[in-house]
């Protein structure tokens, strides 16, 4: 595993940051005076600090978001923190109690698979707030967050994801489109479910056949990792030898193996992204991307940490949503002039039916 921590020392109106590895325990805190109120008002002894998922740090997605969170609520707040990355699963318990010994007040897990560890470190130290990224921590399943001092930070992607749907469907001339996931998981099922609904409104709304593949809405195609394998290899060949030219890979870097394949096969595929808007921070696939199901991880996070940063921490689960811009997709950039004119005009339309509620997209976070 590997561990590090970021200092945050505002002098004047200029903020540095300076990045460190550790060998070994960082040091506490500086200590503050209960009158001062350093950068945005931090309560004494304040100390965020994060875990990764195992995609790491540099995933260009979603643990590059959750800790873009993190360094801009430390920087608000003007407190340091310590950002820990996980190289495997095994690694989340003891990375949890890294920072718990580094006397972290808030610790922000990034991702659903650190629930069972989150929930287990949250019971044994109820005086530390906790933010679990894309998990609500239901270990016991009855439809509540374990522990009042847990809060999740969730997104119903399934919203932006409707709207990539439709577009794949418009944009696509095979009428056919294909979805692969890295596990089964709901954070990585609600876009497919999403992206399948939107192909399914563009069939409805224009008399069109535009079959998906790779989902069904219960079953579908998983490579069981987050990382760019041969199994994500293998998922993405099948799918373009049965005619898609829109692929949506969900889980960290296995979309660096669909543009592999998609490069190999000389084919006119394209990609969509997830998490981030891929086109800004992978440049490498960017020629290929059509859009990207953007999900504000980075938003949710830095709220959670300055409102408690500040005093005022709120169990109370954040739902990204269309309505408040938590979710959405990217704009279609080097695909603006081959996406049809009235496209743009449709999925704004789309949207504030969404919002509205005229139109409805399912998902296990639509109640």
């Amino acid at each position: 595993m590997t561990i590090s921590t970021r200092k945050r020392v505002l002098g004047g109106l200029l903020a540095a940051s300076v990045f460190v590895a550790l060998a070994g325990c960082a040091a506490p805190p500086p200590e503050t005076d209960a009158t001062e109120e350093p950068g945005g008002g931090a309560v004494e002894g304040f100390l965020p600090c994060m875990v990764s998922g195992t995609g790491g740090f540099d995933d260009k997605s979603f643990n590059q978001l959750g800790l873009e969170g993190l360094e801009q609520a430390s920087e608000d707040l003007g407190v340091e923190n310590i950002a820990v990355e996980s190289n495997t699963t095994s690694d989340f318990a003891p990375n949890i109690q890294s920072v718990l010994d580094q006397n972290c007040t808030l610790v922000v897990t990034v991702g659903f698979d650190l629930a069972a560890a989150a929930a287990e470190a949250a019971q044994a130290n109820p005086e530390v707030q906790f933010v679990s990224v894309d998990d609500i921590v239901d270990t016991d399943f009855d439809g509540e967050t374990d522990f009042p001092n847990i809060k999740p930070v969730i997104f119903d992607t399934a919203q932006a994801a409707f709207l990539a749907g439709y577009a794949s469907a418009s944009y696509s001339k095979s009428k056919v489109v294909g979805t692969y996931g890295g596990k089964p998981f709901p954070t990585v099922t609600i876009f497919m479910d999403g992206f399948k609904q939107g192909v399914d409104y563009w069939n409805e709304q224009k008399g069109d056949t535009v079959k998906v593949l790779g989902w069904d809405g219960t079953d579908g195609v998983f490579t069981d990792a987050f990382v760019p394998d041969p199994a994500a290899e293998n998922a993405v060949r099948g799918l373009i030898d049965q005619g898609a030219d829109v692929i949506l890979p969900v889980g960290g870097g296995i979309y660096l193996s669909a543009a592999s394949v998609i490069r190999d096969s000389g084919k006119d595929v394209a990609l969509l992204g997830v998490d981030a808007d891929v086109f800004e921070t992978d440049p490498s696939v960017a020629d290929l991307l059509l859009t990207s199901i953007r999900k504000a991880i980075d938003v949710g996070v830095s709220k959670a940490i300055i409102e408690a940063g500040e005093g005022n921490f709120d169990a109370t689960p954040y739902v990204g949503v269309l309505e408040d811009e938590g979710v959405g997709i990217a704009p279609f950039h080097d695909f603006e002039d081959k996406v049809s004119p009235d496209l743009q005009g449709e999925l704004d339309t789309i949207t504030a039916g969404i919002i509205d509620g005229s139109i409805p997209v399912t998902s296990y976070l639509s109640e």
